[in-house]
């Protein structure tokens, strides 16, 4: 593709969206995997003590381990997620945006 090529597809508003739309739902996420590592991490460091505790009187299973548990499989979920709307919504998006821009081409 020549440089006038993605000039156009750069120009489209579709790409404008597509950007826009990939980078707040990008950020969301990393804001929410942040601030749940990091919080367990300042927990882990001020409040070591809550995370020992079990989950139920004569239960193995310690609070920091069943949130652990829920982190993993919540990180798991929300790149599932990414993946998902990655694979419809913004896959459709860049495919219009190829197609106005070799119609423009021609």
């Amino acid at each position: 593709m020549s440089s006038a090529m993605y000039e156009r597809m750069r120009a489209n508003p579709k790409f404008q969206e597509l950007v826009s739309k990939r980078g707040r739902f990008a950020w969301t996420l990393a804001f929410v995997v942040l601030t749940m590592f990091y919080g367990f991490v300042m927990v882990v460091a001020f409040n070591p003590a809550a995370l020992g505790q079990p989950v139920a009187e004569g239960s193995m299973l310690t609070v920091g381990v069943a949130v652990e548990l829920f982190m993993f499989i919540f990180f798991w979920t929300l790149t599932a997620l990414y993946v998902k709307r990655a694979n419809s919504e913004f896959d459709a998006l860049t495919q219009e945006i190829v197609k106005e821009a070799w119609k423009e081409n021609k």
